[in-house]
């Protein structure tokens, strides 16, 4: 610990001496929080009937809950990259987890994507900075290899960002992250990630800063506390939607976590001149949580894959306890916050967002037709994955195209959320204006499309079952072999229930065994 404060003090005293101004309401402190893999419905104020989150909840209470808020994208380092550029993903060429993975037989070869954020993209960090702001990053990165960390993208503090995507030695110290000095033994990360991010405000409570709080939690591995995981053991019912105890636990010490940076906040006078954003990067993983009325979750092409909790909650500004129904995207995080911190708008600087002040104002409501999702990837390892695909949400209609095949299918969802009742061919025409909509946007923002595959054998199934017939090991997979390892030395009670969590893989880091030599 000392090490890392040492650390931040001399990247603290690094930065213009502008930063040393205090916060004020025309300049507040900006808080972040990125939480990971969190589903629409899994926080008491959006509708969970088994997750306790009493410090979330309040902040909803006292700002405004966003009831139709999306991620940029399926999976979690593009919307990552669209938070803090404000530019969508299609925009970035960030279009699917890094380093993704392929199917072994896919009908569609995929673009040469981008695996990093562009250093060019100005970043939400860097527009702070320059306003004098102190910057920090407390978390998971997932942004790109070390020539791409936060240093380099305008934080003067990064604390526990990585390439990674998981903690992949597990929740429980050590961590083994190159980034974040070891704790004790048998330290939880969570609460971790949140003391440092309360001992970061209380040593820079003095100077206006901007910190990114993405928190890992709560992407699998499923690990908990067990006297919480005991805790909703107990809970559990016959006829609850939510049901995973573990799963129940981790977001608890999420939210105790940021109730302890709220409370350090009050405690340094800062809670009247902090503005505070929570959200998640995608929806949530299946069987993990359970997202309806939504359908699917995390890496499909469906509501429950990007429709996320938000609340914004900006004191003596917006209306306590305020709730819209507005569609917003993680693009818009970029101009709210420049707007509230009075920064002005650049050409060619997260154009792809509109700023939610109307919105929190209470003075009026965002201008925007459409939100599009580009993902020209596969997810077919996932519970209810994609295949390539594009989409577009206009008014009430949310139209998706496969690009596999081409076929479309279209949603209302203010009639029918759960898009349980396809409409193509009932409504041609919103079809095609839809379509010529997705198509033109595709176009602006220079959209990668995948291919059709010389080597496709369409008697073979794209993605082939169990651990036989898998692809050669690539370099990069290698040095992630370490993530099919999280739960050695685990109960085997942990091991199994990992398992059912993760639908019998390991998720995004799931990877193929090295090929017998």
């Amino acid at each position: 610990m000392k090490t890392l404060t040492l650390t931040a003090l001399a990247a603290a005293s690094a930065v213009t001496a502008a930063s040393a101004a205090a916060p004020s309401p025309d300049k507040p402190n900006v808080i972040l929080i990125l939480a990971d893999d969190l589903g629409w419905t899994d926080l008491g104020c959006f509708g969970s009937d088994l997750y306790e989150t009493p410090h979330l909840d309040r902040l909803a209470r006292e700002g405004m809950r966003f009831t139709q808020a999306y991620a940029a994208c399926p999976v979690c380092s593009p919307t990552r990259a669209a938070v803090l550029t404000g530019m969508y993903p299609a925009r970035l060429r960030v279009t699917d987890w890094i380093p993704g993975r392929t199917p072994h037989n896919p009908k569609l070869t995929i673009p040469k994507w981008t695996k990093h954020l562009p250093l060019e993209s100005v970043t939400l960090a860097e527009r702070f900075r320059e306003a004098g702001y102190l910057t920090a990053s407390i978390g998971k990165w997932h942004l790109g290899l070390e020539p791409y960390y936060p240093e380099k993208q305008g934080f003067d503090i990064n604390i526990a960002g990585t390439k990674a995507g998981n903690p992949a030695d597990g929740y429980f110290a050590p961590y083994k992250i190159p980034t974040l000095p070891e704790g004790p033994e048998g330290e939880y990360l969570t609460d971790r990630i949140g003391a440092e991010a309360v001992r970061f405000v209380g040593e820079n409570c003095g100077r206006r800063f901007f910190l990114y709080l993405p928190h890992f939690a709560v992407h699998t591995p499923i690990q908990a506390r067990e006297e919480l995981t005991r805790k909703y053991e107990k809970k559990i019912k016959p006829g609850l939607r939510h049901t995973n105890a573990r799963y129940a636990a981790m977001i608890e010490s999420m939210d105790t976590a940021i109730g302890a940076l709220r409370a350090a906040l009050k405690k340094h006078g800062l809670a009247d001149n902090t503005v505070i954003i929570f959200a998640s990067d995608n929806g949530g993983h299946l069987p993990t949580t359970d997202n309806s009325p939504l359908r699917a979750g995390k890496g499909s092409a469906c509501e429950g894959g990007v429709r996320v909790p938000l609340i914004i909650y900006w004191p003596g500004r917006t209306k306590p306890g305020s709730e819209s129904d507005t569609p917003t995207v993680s693009t818009d995080f970029f101009p709210t916050l420049l707007e509230i911190a009075g920064l002005p708008a650049r050409d060619g600087q997260g154009g792809d967002g509109v700023s939610l002040v109307p919105e929190l104002r209470g003075t009026g409501k965002i201008s925007r037709d459409t939100i599009c999702w580009h993902y020209p990837h596969y997810q077919l390892y996932q519970k209810n994955g994609a295949t390539p695909f594009g989409a577009i949400r206009s008014g009430d209609y949310r139209l998706v195209k496969f690009y596999d095949d081409m076929r479309v299918e279209l949603y209302n969802l203010r009639d029918d959320i759960g898009e349980t009742r396809d409409l193509a061919k009932s409504e041609p025409a919103i079809v095609a204006r839809l379509r010529d909509r997705l198509h033109a946007w595709r176009k602006s923002v220079g959209a990668q499309m995948p291919a059709p595959n010389p080597d496709y054998d369409s008697s073979k199934p794209e993605q082939f079952p169990g651990k036989k017939n898998r692809r050669p090991m690539e370099p990069y997979e290698y040095l992630l072999l370490r993530s099919r390892q999280i739960l050695v030395g685990r109960s085997r009670r942990d091991r199994r229930e990992h398992h059912e969590a993760n639908d019998g893989s390991l998720g995004e880091t799931a990877l193929p065994k090295l090929a017998a030599a």
